[in-house]
């Protein structure tokens, strides 16, 4: 195993993990009660996602979790972060109670700690109920209260168990991309719907985490962001702008509200209409950490065409990717935990990061992906500088443990340390996997 490490080493508490989410892996999107969900509802839509491929199948971890279980304990990871699937607890989002689906969670969360896998449960990725979604879903004043009921059910259940508790992953991208640009589910481009998204999310965010801290004893609560820098893909006053702009709806719109009590200043006033009384105090609710998702800055471009009038850009001519087009860029990691720490003060767990590419199984029956390696390499060194800078990061958590459904893009990238072939189900770990491994196992003290 090779990288650096902090100078004092890796802290004796700090938590390796791995990451998925319940509708990329999970499968049995029809089976035992599970509603639909927005994005079920997407990918039978013709043309949004690449092949018109879907996660109806996935990995079909709702059958194979012992089998992943195992994986990660041939691992050596400390803990597991995943998802509950709203639709599979409460089919229509409300009211009726699935218990079988409330069931495979118990199965799931007892394996994991007889396994002595730590459970991480999010309770919100991007897998709305279609139910809802129907009744104004994100746009829906009342969808916070509905999370909170839908929160309140799995903290009574599963509370005596889990006490890592994630309320939302990845808020800005499934707002922006829902609700402003048409990259993921539902699909509407509204100014007003997305600003109305944005607010109620964080809502229901701080109301989740009220609900946490009343029925989980010693639980320990964040919430997860996607979190980049971004820069003007040229240097122009209009792509300044729009880097700017972008910068607050995709970095700011979510953390400063819930950790500092305020929007950022250039979307403040477009939130105004639909801030009520009391509404930012029940925001900005303490949590223990903050969840980090990162792999590499964006690059913005004025767009007028636009919902918001900016729009991806393209990387410097021979920038390194990640071989689907993302950025390799290992100091804006670095740099982004250090502004962290700096802005919010807060402990920090890393709780995505990894590398895609087109792995496949060679001849001999393996996969190699040096260029996850690398990436993994370089990454996890630049985590080690901002520790030894003095950022408080607590974990760190590979995405992901399988190749999974990955939304819009369908089967294509793969970011699995384990390879998964979708028509047999066959599991094989990647050459990264063994690295993974190793890197734990070095960093556990003597």
């Amino acid at each position: 195993m090779s990288g650096a490490l902090p100078r004092n080493g890796w802290p004796k508490d700090f938590t390796w993990g791995v990451s998925t989410s319940a509708y990329q892996i999970e499968g049995a999107a029809h089976e035992d009660g599970r509603g639909l969900s927005i994005w079920d509802v997407r990918a039978i839509t013709k043309d949004k996602v690449y092949k018109n491929e879907s996660g109806e199948t996935a990995c079909d971890h709702y059958h194979r979790y012992p089998e992943d279980i195992a994986l990660m304990k041939g691992l050596g990871v400390d803990a597991y972060r995943f998802s509950l699937a709203w639709p599979r607890i409460l089919p229509t989002g409300r009211t009726f109670v699935n218990e079988k689906g409330l069931d495979f969670y118990d199965r799931l969360i007892d394996s994991l700690l007889e396994a002595g896998i730590e459970p991480w449960a999010c309770l919100y990725h991007w897998d709305l109920p279609q139910g809802l979604h129907s009744l104004g879903g994100w746009a829906q004043r009342e969808c916070a209260g509905w999370f909170a009921d839908y929160a309140t059910l799995c903290a009574r259940r599963y509370g005596d168990r889990v006490k890592k508790w994630i309320t939302f992953n990845e808020f800005s991208v499934f707002t922006l991309f829902g609700y402003a640009i048409d990259w993921a589910a539902p699909g509407i481009t509204d100014r007003a719907t997305h600003l109305r998204a944005i607010h109620h999310v964080n809502l229901a965010h701080g109301m989740g985490v009220d609900v946490l801290r009343t029925h989980v004893k010693d639980a320990v609560i964040g919430a997860v962001h996607n979190r980049q820098a971004v820069w003007p893909e040229k240097d122009t006053e209009a792509d300044r702008r729009a880097a700017a702009l972008l910068n607050e709806h995709w970095n700011l719109a979510f953390p400063d509200p819930q950790i500092l009590g305020h929007y950022p200043p250039l979307i403040a006033r477009d939130m105004e209409p639909y801030i009520q009384g009391g509404d930012m105090a029940q925001i900005c609710r303490p949590v223990d950490f903050f969840g980090l998702n990162h792999y590499g800055p964006i690059f913005a471009k004025e767009d007028l065409n636009s919902t918001w009038g900016f729009g991806w850009g393209d990387s410097p001519p021979g920038s390194p990717d990640h071989g689907i087009g993302w950025p390799v860029w290992p100091d804006a990691f670095r740099d982004e935990l250090l502004e962290l720490h700096r802005r919010y003060k807060l402990p920090v767990v890393v709780t995505e990061n990894g590398c895609a590419g087109d792995d496949a199984v060679n001849a001999d029956g393996k996969v190699e992906d040096p260029r996850r390696i690398k990436y993994l390499e370089l990454y996890t060194a630049k985590m080690a500088e901002a520790m030894d800078a003095g950022v408080d990061v607590r974990g760190y958590f590979v995405w992901s443990l399988l190749d999974a459904f990955e939304w819009g893009s369908g089967y294509g990238p793969r970011f699995g340390l384990v390879h998964v072939d979708h028509s047999t189900q066959t599991r094989t770990p990647k050459s990264s996997y063994d690295w993974y491994k190793a890197l734990i196992q070095s960093a556990k003290p003597a």
